[in-house]
């Protein structure tokens, strides 16, 4: 299990970080448990006698009670456990307690984003609809989605749908406010001149490869891919590479080094676009470079795009901090310090 201090560090850094990007993120569906549950009740909040609906916080004309926070943070806390592997519980839910108050400055600037973003986005409900549905299609009964949706941090399907809904207004707004700031060439060519460290990569090759037991399969496979079959099928059918077989035997972009010195050298010295018969200590490998480029800077017309995103977002954050500035917050975090009863 991971040291609870750097889980509670990840919540932390969670609670700092720009609304355009902690807020930009889909919200999580459940998946099928791959680990044992620890529970299959919604997960316990401390004990104490501080009302559910205690106020927490009042952002515009809307009050915000110690329940709706705490739906949040259990929400907020799943997402960190989830990613370690580990369904949320009772007790790693504990672990986070003095991050409450922290949290609860995200939580506000959540709702005051949320907001902005109904004043000019009308979600879709039959579309919030069909992906709930689509989560719920994943599990074999209501117990089973039920108990999926609390290791995630969810209470309810309703729970789910809200999340679903309140992303479905956020992410457009989001996409359009960045929209709106433009950079011209000076300016992109500016930046590039002052940050080409930032440019500056490591060779790289996009791979994708078939692994087989023999010499003779591997012919046959690149004999069936001359003729047309498709890689990415073939791959998921044969290969023996538990990691690529069902990305299509997809490796993504590796660096020099990054995979034993035979299938290195096939990568980085390799004809693009044309299947190799390479082998190594794991089997025979039919392998395909689809890009390659060499170390050096960045080339300017590749680096444009990133630079017009990365100031755009920037711009936009500004943007949004400003909108968000004007909204009349009052907070309470001394009644977050306790969390309402559990199941409320």
């Amino acid at each position: 299990m991971p040291p609870m201090k750097n889980l509670v560090l990840t919540l932390a850094l969670l609670t700092g970080g720009a609304a355009l990007a902690q807020t930009s993120q889909p919200t999580p569906a459940p998946q099928p448990a791959t680990t044992p549950a620890t529970s299959t009740q919604p997960a316990a909040q401390p004990s104490t006698t501080q009302s559910p609906d205690a106020v927490v916080a009042r952002v515009g004309n809307q009050t915000l009670t110690l329940a709706d926070f705490d739906r949040s943070f259990r929400v907020a806390v799943a997402g960190v456990v989830n990613a370690q592997g580990l369904p949320l519980s009772d007790d790693l839910l504990a672990e986070f307690a003095s991050s409450r108050p922290e949290y609860l400055k995200q939580f506000v600037r959540e709702q005051a984003l949320t907001q902005l973003a109904r004043a000019s986005v009308k979600p879709d409900a039959a579309a919030i609809d069909a992906q709930l549905a689509q989560a719920r299609a994943g599990f074999g009964s209501d117990a089973d989605f039920q108990q999926a949706l609390t290791q995630t941090g969810y209470g309810s399907a309703d729970d789910l749908r809200a999340g679903l809904e309140r992303q479905a207004v956020i992410a457009p707004y989001l996409q359009s406010v960045q929209k709106r700031f433009t950079f011209g060439d000076a300016i992109v060519n500016g930046y590039y001149n002052l940050h080409r460290d930032a440019f500056t990569r490591d060779a790289e090759a996009c791979v994708k490869h078939i692994l087989v037991a023999t010499e003779a399969e591997a012919k046959t496979i690149v004999t069936d891919l001359s003729a047309g079959k498709d890689f990415a099928a073939v791959a998921k059918a044969k290969s023996q590479d538990p990691g690529s077989a069902a990305e299509g035997g997809d490796l993504g972009c590796i660096a020099p080094g990054d995979t034993v010195a035979a299938f290195d050298k096939a990568s980085f010295s390799g004809p693009l676009n044309q299947p190799q018969v390479v082998q190594t200590e794991y089997g025979w490998h039919v392998l395909t470079v689809s890009r390659r480029s060499a170390a050096g800077l960045l080339p300017l017309t590749e680096a444009a795009p990133l630079i017009r995103e990365q100031l755009s977002r920037e711009a936009a954050q500004k943007y949004l901090d400003a909108q968000i500035a004007r909204i009349k917050v009052e907070t309470f975090p001394d009644v977050v310090k306790v969390a309402a009863p559990a199941g409320k």
